[in-house]
């Protein structure tokens, strides 16, 4: 195998994800040797890959300077690709202060901490309810038969979406976050694809809209459809890209940071016995899920002005590249970054991101995945793999696509 050079390395290919995960000793030598990189490939756009812990957060805190846009995420150039100024969506995630803060204002106080804690009751019998679908069995598609469900299942009932409808949003969802996975795709080129799976989005959306603008309820899609920026009704289009925002975000990144977590648990078993042993390790366990696991490889910001970061000259236009699993393996900040030890404390991760765009859903996140490994971890009495696990074509969003295990379970106590 040759030598890796940063002249050789390669950090966007997707089938390389695919391949063999994310790529940490790529990213490594970046850290080590050019934490701000001038990547430039042939089948890509040029832009600045930024892997230390320390510059996201500094180009985090300063949006005027380095600001969001459209182009959410670098990527290769394939056939039939959106070009990045493709407006599929509008969302917080494309915004900047001050509109970014009024958008976020229209439903974020259910997603504080108290407005979480009070479903976690319910949260914990979904979380239950996964378990007990599996427990008649000795094998199972963890992704499709839990880690999927679960979260998917928790923001469709925030939004007050029937059960029949959630294998729609969870197809939709793939088809939107995953575009260039075979799996996911819906047919066509790839911006057919997303353009059909964002017109069946927003259909549905705008019926879900009519309906709690005539008959309002207590939940989520109710606050959308009647929140107000600027003192005025959200736009139409930023309306229900909003609701496509929430319903994406609410379920792939749990499900793979859930499925993730099960995968580091089963390679490091030791880990394991410890969460089942005492399960007042579950907050710091789950803390080290989303660092270990980190879903959301990257976003992009484009610089405003000219300016300098560690002695490389950024100029106005250029394109930056955060990506968050650099980062949270950083060795300046983490002690054995490439340790999975759920005692970890503090962890200072970024996996959700760090300023204003700091996850406008980690508290529920966080609640999910504590719930579920409570839960798998009073169950489970013994878990491995069943087979190769098959991870997603992507280079923006990392997960597991379908992991077959193979289990012990325990009986349900009384």
């Amino acid at each position: 195998m040759a030598a890796l050079t940063l002249d050789t390395l390669d950090i966007l290919t997707p089938d390389l994800y695919v391949e063999r995960g994310y790529p940490h000793e790529e990213w490594r030598l970046l850290r080590r040797q050019a934490p701000v990189y001038w990547y430039q490939r042939d089948n890509c756009d040029p832009f600045w890959a930024i892997t230390r812990h320390a510059d996201i957060i500094a180009i985090s805190r300063q949006p005027e300077l380095f600001r969001s846009t459209q182009r959410l995420f670098v990527a290769i150039n394939e056939p039939g690709v959106p070009p990045p100024e493709e407006a599929l969506l509008r969302q917080l995630l494309n915004m900047n202060p001050p509109e970014h803060g009024e958008y976020r204002a229209v439903v974020s106080r259910r997603f504080t901490p108290a407005a979480v804690n009070r479903l976690a009751g319910h949260v914990q019998e979904i979380a239950a309810e996964m378990i007990n679908g599996i427990a008649d069995r000795e094998e199972c598609d963890f992704v499709t038969d839990v880690s999927a469900k679960l979260p998917l299942a928790v923001i469709a009932e925030m939004f007050g979406i029937p059960r029949s409808d959630w294998e729609m949003m969870f197809r939709l969802s793939n088809a939107m976050i995953g575009p260039t996975d075979p799996e996911y795709a819906r047919g066509g080129t790839i911006m057919e694809g997303l353009q059909q799976a964002r017109l069946e989005f927003f259909e549905y959306f705008s019926r879900l809209v009519a309906d709690r603008r005539k008959n309002p309820r207590d939940d989520l899609a109710t606050a959308l459809a009647n929140g107000r920026v600027n003192g005025g009704e959200i736009p139409g289009f930023e309306l229900l890209s909003y609701f496509a925002l929430l319903i994406i975000a609410g379920n792939e990144t749990t499900r793979n940071a859930t499925t993730g977590g099960l995968f580091a648990f089963i390679g490091h078993p030791d880990q394991w016995e410890l969460l089942k042993r005492d399960s007042s390790l579950i907050r710091p366990a789950v803390e080290e899920i989303i660092r270990w696991t980190s879903p959301v490889i990257q976003f992009n910001r484009v610089a405003t002005a000219d300016t300098e970061i560690r002695g490389q000259k950024i100029r106005q236009g250029d394109v930056l590249a955060l990506f968050y699993p650099s980062a949270n393996r950083d060795e300046d900040v983490f002690e054995h970054p490439f340790q999975f030890d759920i005692k970890r404390q503090p962890n200072y991760h970024l996996a959700f991101g760090i300023a204003e765009h700091f996850c406008l859903g980690a508290n529920l996140a966080r609640l999910e995945l504590q719930m579920i490994f409570r839960e798998i971890a009073a169950r489970m009495d013994r878990v491995e793999l069943a087979g190769p696990i098959a991870r997603m074509r992507s280079s923006f969003v990392g997960g597991i696509k379908h992991m077959p295990i193979r289990y012990r379970m325990r009986a349900k106590s009384a």
